[in-house]
């Protein structure tokens, strides 16, 4: 039946539109409510400032003392510039990083003469769940690298590391 022109059309609703996420998934996104330029702030003016722990590498060898003083942490972004110093043995070198507060991973530089504490140079240690463990990645193949273990100096009577929620 055709509407006369000028005349209203009656509305109707349309029928459920989905999305793809929804035909996927069966749910709608949600919005991300974590912010790590904040938390980066927070890292960097509540983080513990000496740590302490061993390296092991991993071509076999004993355990070696590790000891990391944090002269200072800057929050830049959502990274946290660290610098201070690391004694791996009995060798004490500068130490230069940055620590990712939207993902915990670290990646910390030695500078200096690092062959006199047992790594090589160009080497790097790099983390996953910040400075608690991390490992010494080599610059050539031959070298299978390290693991490197820390535990901040004057923890709460706890050796065991904090857990906290995944982001």
């Amino acid at each position: 039946m055709p509407l006369p022109v000028g005349s209203a059309v009656p509305y109707q609703e349309p029928a459920s539109v989905s999305t793809p996420l929804m035909e996927n998934f069966g749910q709608q996104a949600t919005v991300q409510t974590f912010d790590p330029v904040l938390r980066a702030g927070e890292l960097a003016s509540q983080m513990p400032r000496q740590w302490s722990g061993t390296y092991q590498p991993f071509a076999g060898g004993s355990p070696v003392s590790v000891q990391l003083n944090l002269a200072s942490a800057t929050a830049l972004g959502q990274m946290v510039d660290v610098r201070g110093e690391i004694t791996v043995g009995s060798t004490t070198l500068p130490v230069q990083g940055n620590l990712n507060a939207k993902s915990d991973q670290l990646e910390l530089l030695l500078l200096g003469a690092v062959p006199a504490a047992g790594l090589e140079d160009g080497g790097v240690f790099l983390g996953l769940q910040g400075f608690t463990l991390a490992g010494w990645v080599a610059p050539r193949l031959t070298n299978p690298g390290g693991q490197l273990v820390l535990n901040p100096v004057g923890a709460a009577g706890s050796s065991a590391p904090v857990i906290r929620g995944l982001w």
